[in-house]
């Protein structure tokens, strides 16, 4: 596939009447109630080009989680935004949505159990795929057929502390609930044959597979994000594609050699370097 060139992604004016948007337009919080959370894109996903979310906040007393997906419907279009993007959103049509939860989030294949393609599915209860994804890991990236998705930007990190090294591990291995703050949750769309594609859900640099299949890319296709229930914010998480930059490349070599996070205190390196480090490429990497 032909390289991605990447654009800026922000949330969409056009938002559920519960979503505040800060002035950036990457962080979108609910304010209230546990509904009317459905945000979008601000413009159209490319083939391959991920929408990447990262878990800010979280609302204890709810049941249910962040929901995440694509529509065909250009927001502006939209008379009134739905309440719920499931079942709602879905139920205009031309939109698939996927709900995550604490476990179970690995679809079945469709040939393992013959459903129609653009359907939701989920192995049953305490059960297991019949068979993996067809994607892997590079030694730098996450194919998912043709499509290459930089690893390390992919997968959650804590924020700076005596812990971080450890916790950075779990949500290297997915051991930590994908509903977990500072989760990394994305969706995109990978071409199957002119004119038909496949949607897939991305957890902490770990491919779900094909959530939705058969979708249409002869319209725009806009990322759908649903801040629902126990989810209170995300931010987006802008990917960096093709070669890193010299300065992301520099700040991966010196963690490379590090413990953790903090122990950069201990080296004599300029102190805006330090601090980009240890905070900023947390938040945007």
């Amino acid at each position: 596939m032909a390289s991605i060139a990447g654009q800026h992604m922000e949330f969409h004016p056009v938002h559920g009447t519960n979503v505040r948007l800060d002035p950036s337009g990457t962080q979108a919080t609910r304010v209230e109630s546990f509904a009317n959370g459905v945000c979008f894109s601000k413009n159209p996903l490319a083939p391959g080009e991920i929408f990447l979310v990262e878990i800010e906040d979280k609302e204890l007393g709810w049941c249910g989680h962040l929901r995440i997906g694509l529509t065909g419907h250009d927001p502006r279009s939209l008379q009134v935004v739905p309440e719920y993007s499931l079942p709602d959103l879905v139920d205009l049509g031309n939109s698939w949505v996927f709900a995550i939860t604490r476990n179970h989030n690995k679809v079945v294949d469709e040939a393992d159990n013959g459903v129609e393609a653009g359907v939701n599915v989920r192995p049953e209860e305490g059960g297991e795929p019949d068979s993996k994804p067809k994607t892997f890991f590079t030694h730098s990236h996450l194919r998912i057929q043709d499509v290459y998705l930089p690893r390390d930007q992919l997968v959650g990190r804590s924020l700076p502390g005596r812990f971080s090294h450890i916790l950075d591990e779990l949500y290297k291995t997915n051991m930590l609930p994908p509903t977990a703050r500072r989760s990394r949750i994305g969706v995109v769309y990978v071409p199957r044959r002119e004119g038909v594609a496949d949607m897939h859900i991305v957890i902490n640099g770990e491919d779900m597979g094909a959530c939705a299949k058969g979708i249409s890319t002869r319209q725009p296709l806009y990322a759908v994000v649903d801040v629902f229930a126990a989810t209170k914010s995300v931010r987006i998480v802008q990917v960096e594609y093709g070669f890193s930059s010299l300065q992301t490349l520099c700040r991966k070599t010196i963690q490379k050699h590090i413990v953790h996070r903090m122990a950069l205190d201990w080296l004599e390196l300029p102190s805006l370097l330090k601090h980009y480090c240890k905070y900023l490429c947390v938040l945007q990497v």
